[in-house]
């Protein structure tokens, strides 16, 4: 098992200097590219430096804040595709293998869009499973939290979202909790999970918390997902957190 970290947080700040802070305490970071640490500013600077810190390990979590993979404007969403391909290939570059995307959103304004924003994010989904294939990228879709403009946030709509493509899933046990969705996320989709997102809450909300802070029980999760062997990414409010988060999933695996 590989504990990695991620926090919106860190991309606030100038990349060396997250690099250096978060190193020190986790050998893997799924980069969130956007602002201080947008793949496609910043990849020079990262191929620079990221060989010096040897045993550390990178992903990427794409842009979300100016893109929408179920916009129903055309120009948008094409937009939005090109956006993330143009990580993908900046990923290739940098020697980096995952990518998590979230599947869009409906409209925040306007009711009852939600099948047409859902028609919109199949077709960008079998587009990037395309560019993924070209750049030998693993993409992994995201489940959703209980925001009811979001895609993704049942199992059997992120699974109709992948359909006829082979892009993986990124199980995000936060997520989950928001929505009753544990146990059908896995039973669901647990062969196509290929990242994992942990942090807590009390199911009411999206709130990051530290594990142990909330309410869920990451014994049984975990125990449903014995199959799974791939990074389990610490997703936090800022590094003191996640640090505490890694030593309570380190005890909860017996690492």
């Amino acid at each position: 098992m590989i504990i990695g970290v991620s926090s919106t947080v860190f991309s606030e700040n100038n990349l060396e200097e997250s690099l250096e802070s978060v190193s020190k305490e986790f050998s893997h970071w799924e980069i969130f590219s956007e602002a201080e640490h947008d793949l496609n500013k910043v990849y020079r600077r990262l191929l620079a430096v990221k060989d010096s810190y040897s045993g550390m390990t990178f992903s990427v979590h794409s842009p979300i804040s100016e893109t929408n993979l179920a916009g129903l404007s055309e120009r948008m969403r094409e937009a939005s595709v090109l956006e993330i391909i143009a990580t993908m290939e900046r990923m290739a570059e940098l020697d980096m293998n995952t990518l998590t995307v979230h599947p869009g959103t409906a409209s925040f304004s306007i009711k009852n869009q939600e099948d047409k924003a859902l028609l919109q994010a199949k077709k960008s989904m079998r587009t990037l499973d395309r560019a993924s294939a070209e750049f030998g990228i693993t993409v992994a879709v995201e489940n959703m939290p209980s925001l009811s403009f979001m895609l993704g946030r049942e199992a059997s709509q992120l699974q109709e979202i992948i359909t006829d493509t082979d892009l993986g899933v990124c199980f995000d046990i936060g997520h989950a909790n928001t929505t009753g969705q544990m146990d059908s996320m896995i039973e669901l989709l647990g062969r196509r999970i290929v990242n994992v997102h942990i942090h807590d809450n009390n199911g009411d909300r999206d709130s990051h918390m530290t594990i142990g802070e909330g309410s869920i029980d990451f014994h049984s999760v975990l125990s449903k997902l014995r199959g799974y062997s791939g990074r389990y990414i610490i997703e936090s409010k800022g590094l003191e957190s996640a640090v505490v988060s890694k030593s309570r999933l380190e005890l909860l695996t017996g690492l």
